[in-house]
C-alpha cells in the first residue's frame, strides 16, 4: 500500500552486472521514489505500471534521505543506474539542484545512467551532465504509429532521434530501449518492428535494449492479457531480433528482461525458458551470434504459432484460447 511507504525511503536497491568501457562489472542499481511521471497525467503508457513507484509530494529532502541510503549501499560498484517512475532530467521529479547532488556523490563512478523522456534533453540541460552519464531513451518502435496507438509513448520517433544526436554530439552515452512486442502487434509483426526499430536507433545510439514487454499490474496491457487478447512474447523471437540484426549495426545489442520465463514475461514451452534465457545474456555481453545457439522441442510449436497469428490475423493468446477449447469440450 502506498499508504505505507515513506517518501524519504528508495523504493529498491540492488547489484547486477552490466558493462563499463567494453569490461563487465558489478552495478548497483537504485529505484527513487519521486513524485512520479509527468506523462502519467495523460494516461501514461498502455504497459507501465511504474506508476505504483511513486508517491504525492515527494520534497527534496525526501530525496536527499533517499541519496544516502544509495550512498551508504555503494561499495565501490564503478556503475551506477539512477531509475524513477519517470524522468530524471525533469525538474519537477527531480529538482536540478538534486541532481547535481546525485552527480556530485558518484563523481568517481566510470558511468551513471538513468532515463528521460525526449522533452527535457535540451542544450541547456545536457551542458550540465557529467561525461561520464549515459542517457537512455524509451524509443519503444520507430513507427509513429505504433508509438501513439499501441503505446502512447506521448512523443514521435523524431523526438527521440533529436535528444540522441544532441546528447551524442556532446560526448555523452545513450542506450536506447526497443520494446519487443506492443499490444495490437502478432509475433511475427513485433520481430519486425524491433528489427525496423533497432536499425534507426543505431546511428545515435551506444547500446540497444531490447526488452521483451512484461505484463505489468493495473496497466491496460494486463486488462488485454487477462481477456486472453495478448500473449507477451516468445524466448525465440527475441533470439531471433538479434539474430537478423548480428552484425549489422554498431551499437551493443543487450536484453535483460523483466519476469522472463513467467506467463507475464517473456517465455517459450516452460522446459527450455532458462536455457533460452541464458542464452540472451551471454549474448548481450560477447556479442556472438554463436551464443544464442539453443533450441528445443517447441521451436516448431512457435514456428506454428506465427504461422497462425497470420492466418487468423490475430494476436490473441491462441495457446491460451487452445487451452480453453479443450476445457470447454472435456
Amino acid at each position: 500500500m502506498k499508504g505505507d511507504r515513506s517518501p524519504s525511503e528508495l523504493e529498491a536497491l540492488w547489484k547486477e552486472d552490466d558493462m563499463v568501457c567494453g569490461e563487465k562489472v558489478r552495478a548497483m542499481v537504485v529505484i527513487m521514489r519521486t513524485n512520479g511521471c509527468c506523462w502519467v497525467k495523460h494516461g501514461g503508457c498502455t504497459m507501465c505500471g511504474y506508476r505504483e513507484a511513486s508517491l504525492m509530494n515527494v520534497t527534496e529532502g525526501d530525496l536527499l534521505k533517499q541519496l544516502e541510503q544509495a550512498l551508504s549501499r555503494h561499495k565501490g560498484e564503478p556503475f551506477v543506474k539512477i531509475y524513477t517512475s519517470g524522468s530524471f532530467l525533469d525538474d519537477n521529479e527531480v529538482p536540478p539542484q538534486v541532481r547535481a547532488k546525485y552527480f556530485e556523490a558518484f563523481k568517481d563512478c566510470k558511468r551513471i545512467l538513468f532515463e528521460s523522456r525526449p522533452e527535457f534533453i535540451t542544450p541547456e540541460v545536457v551542458s550540465t551532465l557529467p561525461k561520464t552519464v549515459t542517457v537512455a531513451l524509451g524509443l519503444e518502435s520507430s513507427d509513429p504509429d505504433v508509438l501513439e496507438t499501441s503505446v502512447h509513448k506521448g512523443f514521435t520517433p523524431a523526438d527521440i532521434k533529436r535528444a540522441g544526436e544532441l546528447l551524442k554530439s556532446n560526448g555523452l552515452g545513450v542506450r536506447t530501449y526497443l520494446l519487443l512486442k506492443p499490444p495490437f502487434m502478432t509475433e511475427r509483426m513485433a520481430i519486425r518492428d524491433a528489427v525496423e526499430s533497432a536499425r534507426f536507433a543505431d546511428p545515435f545510439s551506444d547500446e540497444i535494449s531490447v526488452n521483451p514487454l512484461n505484463v505489468q499490474r493495473a496497466t491496460y496491457v494486463e486488462r488485454l492479457w487477462k481477456r486472453g487478447e495478448f500473449r507477451s512474447p516468445w524466448i525465440w523471437s527475441l533470439i531471433e531480433v538479434f539474430r537478423q540484426l548480428s552484425g549489422t549495426v554498431n551499437a551493443r545489442l543487450m536484453s535483460s528482461p523483466s519476469g522472463g520465463g513467467a506467463q507475464r514475461g517473456v517465455h517459450n514451452c516452460g522446459e527450455c525458458d532458462q536455457r533460452a534465457l541464458d542464452a540472451v545474456e551471454k549474448f548481450s555481453y560477447s556479442q556472438d551470434v554463436k551464443d544464442l545457439d539453443v533450441t528445443c522441442s517447441c521451436v516448431p510449436k512457435w514456428q506454428a504459432y506465427m504461422e497462425s497469428e497470420a492466418i487468423l490475423g490475430s494476436p490473441s493468446d491462441l495457446e491460451r484460447d487452445f487451452e480453453n477449447e479443450l476445457v470447454l469440450r472435456m
